[in-house]
């Protein structure tokens, strides 16, 4: 997950944290919520996300050094968290938002906890952020991280809130499949992300008889 350039920072962000990851945990909010209420969510919400990637951003060589984290522990566990959380999504268990003790009287920050797993403080995008800040030990190189998470975060305010009339409309059982396929696909990613921090170990997984 080494970043070269600055696109390639973006784009990696954006597959971890992008609009396609985001938009569902939305449009799931948006069936209990107003317009006005899902838009003041996704504007304070997406400025904790950011706020939480700035910190990391810079901060990154000092939490490394202080727990002695190493790029393969960050990507395996990231890999266990996501594969953890596209399961639930499969099997319809919303984690993170703490549903067996009710909802939160301020619905702000109800729907805030809700976001906090898929979008506040996403597993992958943490682990790409501590990832690509580790790359290079400079100033500079954490500002570029830092400005193209915040970007990143940015397109999927602009989007949510453009979509907003159109997420409140669809249908739950819509909601409820593309949840469902989607965890599929998370899960695959999780474990590929798991599978890359234990060839970075070393350990040299066997490949499968069709030779992939």
């Amino acid at each position: 997950m080494s970043a070269i350039t600055l696109s390639t920072v973006f784009v990696t962000f954006f597959a971890v944290v992008g609009p396609p990851k985001v938009l569902l945990a939305f449009a799931q909010l948006s069936q209990t919520r107003t317009l006005a209420e899902l838009r003041r969510l996704t504007l304070v919400s997406s400025l904790v996300a950011a706020l939480v990637g700035l910190a990391l951003a810079y901060t990154a060589d000092f939490a490394a050094a202080l727990f002695h984290i190493s790029d393969q522990s960050l990507q395996i566990s990231g890999g266990v968290i996501f594969f953890i959380y596209a399961v639930a999504l499969v099997l319809g268990v919303h984690l993170g938002g703490g549903r067996s003790e009710g909802h939160l009287a301020n619905p702000l920050a109800d729907g805030i906890r809700e976001l906090l797993l898929p979008y506040v403080a996403s597993p992958l995008a943490i682990t790409a952020l501590l990832v690509e800040s580790l790359t290079r030990d400079s100033l500079e190189w954490h500002s570029t991280v830092a400005a193209m998470y915040v970007a990143v975060i940015a397109v999927d305010c602009a989007s949510v809130l453009l979509l907003a009339p159109l997420l409140r409309a669809s249908r739950r059982t819509s909601l409820e499949v593309v949840s469902r396929l989607l965890g599929l696909l998370l899960a695959a990613v999780g474990v590929e992300m798991f599978l890359y921090g234990l060839e970075s170990l070393g350990v040299h997984l066997a490949p499968s008889k069709n030779g992939y």
